[in-house]
């Protein structure tokens, strides 16, 4: 979701590198770790009830948390962000005493906890949640009023976590394996969230919209959306059968919804072509219209690009490809196969999510516009490159790490692309991902190791270069009597990447190291360069 002089592409980008520069605390911990009060039960269900009152900006409600016991204890955590309160936790109808430390909660166990039992926790709370200010990066609730003055409430919370407003196992390593979802709302308005809508109950003075997810889903990619919306869909015929494709749109905005939307089958078709089958049938896609730019919630993608293509229509790579495109449809969409159904374990390899749905938007406009046009873009975007601080975070402590993770993250995989020669084998790799890691939670060792393997070549210094370190590879070469010598400079012990250049318009492949070599070019002519590479090209004298 993410400088060419934008404001709001800046911020983004600085609200992420922020991360990294502060000091971290015992909270940063309790969030970002698998604390021994985590580790011992494993997730099954949540059934998540809220009443939202837009008039007093007020939440209630209750989750209750099925789960597997893996191993004997009695102390469980469970998170929730002040000012929500937790008004009562029972187990089997009785209430448990638990004690607080900031976001983290630890309840007492009265019942024994036996190895392979199958338990649940009911939660109470409510109170008035935090505020996004700047939705989506700082996450909270966005209570807004359309231009009719109707309500138009939406939540986001990736990074500041989902327990900013509903209580829940705060920690993306495990995922519930499925989840109902209730909102109740004045009834002149619509709710909309994850998954497929079982049914509306009608009260004297309000409604419950009662949604239900069939498949696993992380605790950021749940959503709450209301407003005075209206509906339209259609099906797409994709490579699992049919799927439902529904639009939740502000009831003056259909016309214009219905046009630019239109980008979401063609969007549908080309990345089942690059990485495989929607992840979601079962729960259908949908998206929705909400008062900030966007975010990539599970089969909810939301979506305030304004009906324009770019991003807040303008062009992310200076090059005009980018106009081609709405950023947010096809950008958040993306999240669906990388984010939704890849899932990283730890905030600190958020680059799984990022850097892969920025190649997205690549690999959108080469089905549709073609490679050179694909190229051109995702070149583009380097501009937008900062190389301040690695793609990495630190771990443990819920600390993402670059914005570079988008666009230096995508140009790495194209880069990777040209190496591997073959754009089919590269497609089966992008699609074996996703079938190997199939609603999985991963790290980047996994993802390492796997397109390591996938490519018969050993990545691992061009993932250490790129990723854990701010430093781009520069080709240093001269050119004498047609005879060329090169190496690397800027570079991790080991990088060896080939680079492909043109003479006289012929391919031709160097292999640089550290140290200087010689080859006759066979002409007195300066090579081209093939920028698809993302590396740093200098004449040495």
């Amino acid at each position: 979701m993410l400088k060419r002089s934008l404001l709001y592409i800046i911020l983004l980008i600085s609200s992420i590198s922020f991360a990294q520069e502060v000091e971290f605390t015992r909270q940063d911990s309790l969030r970002g770790t698998i604390t021994p009060e985590r580790a011992w039960w494993d997730l099954n269900f949540y059934n998540l009830e809220v009443e939202v009152k837009p008039n007093e900006k007020f939440i209630s409600g209750s989750n209750t948390m099925r789960y597997t016991v893996l191993e004997e204890s009695n102390q469980l955590q469970i998170d929730l962000q002040p000012p929500l309160q937790i008004k009562r936790i029972s187990q089997d109808k009785r209430e448990l005493k638990f004690t607080s430390e900031g976001n983290a909660h630890f309840i007492e166990l009265v019942k024994p906890q036996r190895k392979g039992d199958k338990n649940e926790i009911v939660i109470l709370y409510e109170g008035y949640p935090k505020e996004a200010i700047r939705a989506p990066w700082d996450g909270g609730f966005s209570w807004k009023k359309d231009d009719n003055g109707k309500h138009f409430v939406a939540t986001s919370c990736q990074g500041l976590g989902a327990s900013v407003w509903w209580p829940n196992k705060d920690h993306m390593y495990d995922e519930v394996d499925s989840m109902a979802i209730s909102i109740t709302t004045p009834k002149e308005l619509a709710a909309v969230s994850n998954g497929r809508l079982k049914k509306v109950v009608e009260q004297a003075t309000t409604k419950t919209y009662h949604w239900y997810v069939a498949n696993p889903i992380n605790n950021y990619g749940v959503n709450i959306n209301i407003g005075d919306y209206v509906h339209f869909g259609e099906q797409f015929l994709g490579e699992k059968g049919t799927l439902d494709m529904d639009y939740y749109v502000l009831r003056d905005h259909l016309e214009k919804a219905q046009l630019q939307f239109k980008q979401a089958p063609m969007m549908m078709k080309a990345f089942e072509h690059w990485f495989g089958p929607y992840p979601f049938y079962e729960d259908s896609f949908k998206m929705v219209e909400v008062p900030y730019l966007g975010m990539e919630h599970q089969s909810s993608i939301t979506y305030g690009n304004k009906y324009q293509n770019g991003y807040l229509g303008k062009d992310l790579s200076g090059t005009g490809v980018g106009l081609l495109f709405d950023f947010i449809i096809i950008h958040e969409a993306g999240h669906e196969w990388f984010a939704n159904n890849i899932t990283y374990r730890d905030i600190a390899d958020m680059w799984i999510h990022e850097s892969f749905t920025a190649y997205s938007e690549n690999l959108y406009l080469d089905y549709h516009f073609g490679t050179e046009m694909a190229s051109k873009y995702v070149i583009g975007t380097r501009a937008n490159i900062k190389n301040d601080i690695p793609i990495i975070g630190k771990y443990n402590v819920n600390n993402r790490g670059s914005g570079d993770m988008y666009y230096k993250g995508a140009n790495m995989l194209h880069t990777l692309r040209q190496l591997i020669e073959d754009d089919e084998k590269w497609r089966k790799i992008l699609r074996g991902l996703n079938k190997e890691f199939y609603h999985q939670t991963v790290s980047t060792k996994q993802i390492e190791d796997y397109l390591s393997d996938q490519t018969g070549k050993d990545l691992s210094a061009m993932f250490n270069q790129y990723l854990r370190t701010t430093k781009i590879p520069v080709l240093e070469y001269k050119l004498e009597d047609g005879v060329i010598s090169y190496r690397y400079s800027q570079i991790v012990e080991g990088f060896d990447m080939p680079v492909r250049i043109f003479v006289s318009e012929k391919e031709k492949w160097l292999f640089p190291t550290s140290e200087w070599k010689s080859e006759d070019l066979g002409v007195n002519l300066l090579p081209e360069f093939d920028n698809n590479f993302y590396i740093h090209i200098k004449a040495m004298r």
